[in-house]
């Protein structure tokens, strides 16, 4: 081995070495392996750089924001609430929860969908009195395996693209990866809609950050707008639409109003109806009855305002000038210009009118004003803002748009039309210009750490391949794989991947593993193409461990799960992929 060779290998050990401690952040360490690799002249100074312009940088943060979008949206989420109706036992719902993710993640980022449908799986386990535990690991197991039947569903598809591109000079398409991905994702949820009885049904896990400042049911008040669907409904129908999570405590029509009514309650257009409830539960409601908040009016806008409204939760502090007033006498629409959408007490929710109650001390309420003044106003009212949770009560969600500008860019990349990361790049902005999503929402799905690492791994992962140090791996594995038949060798790539994947990122292990993979092909005179898709399919697919990928991490604590947790419903699982996935490579892709 050259000095050089030696030098990038030690990088490389040392960063994987890391990665595996655990200690520091993923994108640190990326840093100071891309830092080290200057420093050494492993990488040179004008390719340094360029990851941070690569095309699956500009694809992963485009489809982050389409995904974000789209999980907003609640469209897809009513879908799966109402197939979740009909699925009596765990085994069922546990399927329709695994084949919603599972099909989703193949257009929608899968840490995206798993994020949508998280909370949708611990309200279904809590609500049949199991833990939360037996419903996670399948749904990010779903998600993983789910995010291999297309280019965009995974980082590792997206990563191996590029390696193809480099090896042979053409990149994957978008649903090259479908012939070995949706057979794949079929039996796997079979798999997971028994397998599940292999996961503990006694952990209790951690609150997830939303539940960790849970301040319990708000009191609001919705408006029915003339010719709206509720008209002529009862209030019974209502409350089960909230499915026994809201409470309508009070009904007001004209100048009367009516306590406690009963649920054959009728409704008519201009009711306001007083109700308890979550806001989650608010939000949806608000947004699938197309209902309007009676709290929310026009602001009178100052010139030096921010011209963005935004939604925040605060909680009235000793001090408060709101203490023993209500809404009306403090005038805050007029004095204070915001919007008082809610207010909730830590004895329970509150009770009466919105615009009536009187203020105390530890009440939590929802503001709605200018996002530039409202730290400002905040501080004049004497309240404390709580964790930004993104109510946006009152914002309309524009879903069906979302989904048609995703199809318009999925359309543009088949009929070769426009390329993947351009077409992608044009939704996410599409998305943005016509006010499917905010701004502060958009910047919030770009998911920094990850991007980062990215960008500084992709030099560092094409400086071994200049340096040769791939070609003296792949001449090792050579010397393993040339004893095995073709189908062995393909698996046994397919498992080193899978393998490697639990002790890094799934993304070092792509951009590691790819052009090795491409060397030993070159070497046993395979074509390449199967065997780069072994390698994407191996890191995409890492059910033994919580670290290999973030979807994993994410269902840990909520779930409860021990780090040994993770191979009791994974080790079966990839041994299915392992068995499974090998032949439907090398048919999909001949080896030869």
């Amino acid at each position: 081995m050259t000095l050089i060779q030696i030098e990038a290998s030690i990088i490389v050990v040392v960063m994987l070495a890391v990665f595996v401690w655990d200690r520091w952040r993923y994108d640190m360490v990326a840093l100071g392996s891309l830092l080290a690799a200057l420093a050494t002249g492993v990488v040179k100074p004008d390719k340094a750089f360029e990851g941070f312009a690569s095309p699956v940088v500009v694809i992963i943060a485009s489809v982050l924001i389409v995904s974000r979008a789209i999980a907003r949206s609640r469209i897809l989420d009513e879908a799966a609430r109402a197939l979740l109706r009909r699925a009596p036992t765990t085994g069922m719902r546990i399927g329709v929860l695994a084949a919603c993710v599972a099909f989703l993640s193949a257009v929608i980022k899968n840490v995206g969908t798993l994020g949508m449908f998280l909370p949708i799986a611990i309200q279904t386990a809590r609500r049949n009195g199991q833990s939360p535990s037996l419903y996670l690991m399948p749904l990010s197991f779903a998600s993983l395996i789910g995010g291999t039947m297309t280019l965009v569903g995974t980082s590792p598809n997206l990563l191996i693209s590029t390696v193809r591109r480099e090896a042979v000079g053409q990149a994957f398409g978008m649903f090259d990866f479908l012939w070995v991905g949706l057979p794949l994702t079929i039996i796997a949820i079979l798999f997971l809609s028994v397998g599940w009885r292999l996961l503990p049904g006694d952990r209790q896990g951690k609150p997830t950050d939303e539940e960790k400042f849970d301040v319990g049911r708000y009191m609001t008040e919705l408006r029915i707008p003339k010719d709206n669907t509720l008209v002529g409904k009862t209030v019974g129908h209502v409350e089960d639409v909230g499915e026994g999570d809201l409470i309508i405590t009070e009904v007001l029509r004209g100048p009367g109003r009516h306590p406690i009514p009963s649920r054959n309650w009728p409704l008519a257009a201009g009711d306001t109806l007083v109700v308890q409830a979550s806001p989650d539960v608010v939000k949806a409601l608000v947004a699938r009855e197309k209902l309007e908040l009676a709290g929310k009016r026009e602001i009178e806008e100052a010139d030096d305002e921010a011209k963005d409204m935004t939604t925040i939760e605060a909680i009235v502090g000793a001090n408060s000038p709101m203490i023993g007033l209500t809404s009306e006498s403090l005038l805050l629409r007029q004095r204070y210009r915001v919007n008082l959408l809610a207010v909730t007490r830590a004895s329970g929710a509150a009770r009466g009118r919105l615009r009536q109650h009187r203020f105390a001390v530890g009440d939590v309420v929802v503001l709605q004003g200018f996002e530039g003044a409202l730290p400002a106003t905040l501080a004049e009212l004497g309240c404390l803002p709580l964790a930004d949770r993104n109510l946006e009560l009152d914002r309309a969600e524009k879903g069906y748009l979302s989904l048609a500008i995703l199809g318009v860019a999925i359309a543009l990349m088949l009929t070769h039309a426009a390329r993947v990361e351009v077409a992608f790049f044009g939704a996410a902005v599409a998305i943005i210009l016509t006010n499917q999503i905010t701004l502060k929402n958009a910047y919030a799905a770009l998911e920094g750490p990850v991007l980062v690492m990215l960008a500084c791994l992709l030099p560092v992962g094409e400086a071994l391949k200049d340096v040769g140090v791939t070609q003296l791996v792949a001449m090792q594995l050579t010397a393993v794989a040339h004893h095995l038949a073709p189908l062995l060798a393909l698996g046994f790539v397919l498992m080193i991947s899978m393998l490697v994947t639990p002790v890094m990122h799934h993304a070092p292990a792509v951009i590691i593993m790819g052009p090795i993979a491409a060397q030993l092909a070159k070497s046993l005179g395979y074509n390449p193409e199967p065997f780069l898709m072994a390698v994407a399919l191996g890191a995409a697919c890492d059910f033994l461990s919580p670290i290999g990928h973030q979807n994993n991490l994410l269902v840990k604590e909520p779930g409860g799960y021990t780090f040994a947790d993770y191979s009791r419903l994974g080790m079966p699982l990839s041994l299915l992929v392992l068995f499974v996935g090998t032949p439907l490579i090398a048919w999909a892709w001949p080896i030869r």
